[in-house]
């Protein structure tokens, strides 16, 4: 016991005295300091005292599918800061392969009485995953937002780049350089966000069957890789992919057909992650805009903790086309 109030008081800046009187219900406590004192409780791991289980801590959860992919850790930068810039303490909780799943996290997020939970990349985009746990998060009343498009049925308030928008940057760049033989390598086929762009890409250029221009992956360098070389055999001169990831894993299947990026083939990512300036050939990508989206989520959530009501429409961001050096124009041009 004495360990733990040692831990717990460090902590929250306060004396043991203090964490003592908190955890025993007394008086001569400030509100901020008595939420101090049960959020480090919550952040340590400790169970709180039966009495004040029912009360929520200023603690919140965002959950990630990896902090592989540049991408998340920079939304986890700025998600954290502007949750530590309102007063919660952010839970950052990364899925790992054989590791604890999206619905373990969920429990564990319950267990400690989280305030609320902000979602990116999870179960919720894949429209053939299972979403209980998202239903328990709604059956408990808990504030969700979601980042980037999901499935409609769960109603959870979302943060999103227009996906439509993005690709049709990546298409009307690859045709202003004069590619007539455009594939796409995209997410699983019940991927949403890959969905929307197929579906926007497809109404652009006019594909009637799609299959001869697409080719999908999971979201690695490997399986885009396998995925590209088929598009690249079927004499596509450009390709639009759905992460950075998977278009250096398209430059690296071009090159291993013994073809280079841009001369033969240009490639066009999506996200604009971290790095994406020093890779060789500097990748032409489409930006999200990770800051704004991040503090947007944080306002929407924020918004729904403190009782102001829910928004359940979904916020489309514009994405921006930075032009670098893995596109040029087509062979021949």
């Amino acid at each position: 016991m004495t360990k733990r109030l040692t831990e717990v008081a460090r902590k929250a800046g306060v004396s043991e005295a203090t964490v003592s009187r908190v955890l025993n219900g007394r008086g001569g406590v400030s509100e901020s300091t008595r939420a101090a004192v049960l959020t480090a409780l919550d952040v340590l791991g400790y169970e709180r005292p039966t009495k004040l289980r029912g009360e929520r801590a200023r603690l919140v959860g965002l959950v990630l599918p990896e902090l592989q992919n540049p991408i998340f850790p920079a939304l986890a930068e700025v998600v954290t800061g502007s949750l530590a810039q309102r007063g919660f303490t952010p839970a950052l909780c990364a899925r790992t392969i054989g590791g604890v799943s999206e619905a373990d996290y969920v429990e564990m997020l319950l267990d400690h009485q989280v305030s609320g939970v902000i979602f990116a990349g999870g179960s919720y985009a894949l429209a053939d995953a299972p979403h209980d746990h998202y239903r328990r998060l709604t059956e408990r009343g808990l504030p969700v937002v979601l980042v980037n498009a999901g499935v409609d049925e769960l109603g959870f308030p979302r943060v999103s780049t227009d996906d439509a928008v993005a690709v049709e940057q990546a298409y009307g760049h690859l045709r202003s350089l004069g590619h007539e033989r455009i594939g796409m390598v995209l997410g699983p086929e019940g991927h949403v966000p890959s969905r929307r762009k197929l579906a926007a890409v497809a109404r652009i250029a006019g594909w009637a069957d799609p299959s001869e221009w697409v080719e999908r992956s999971s979201f690695s360098m490997e399986g885009a890789r396998v995925a590209a070389t088929k598009l690249v055999d079927r004499g596509v001169t450009g390709v639009i992919c759905a992460s950075d990831v998977l278009a250096l894993g398209a430059i690296r299947a071009v090159r291993r057909l013994g073809r280079s990026v841009p001369g033969d083939v240009s490639v066009v990512g999506y996200d604009d992650s971290a790095f994406m300036t020093c890779t060789d050939p500097p990748l032409t990508t489409v930006r999200q805009p990770i800051e704004t989206m991040g503090q947007a989520a944080v306002d929407l959530l924020v918004t729904q903790i403190e009782g102001a009501g829910v928004l359940h429409d979904e916020l489309l961001f514009e994405p921006e086309l930075v032009v670098r050096g893995s596109t040029a124009p087509a062979p021949g041009r």
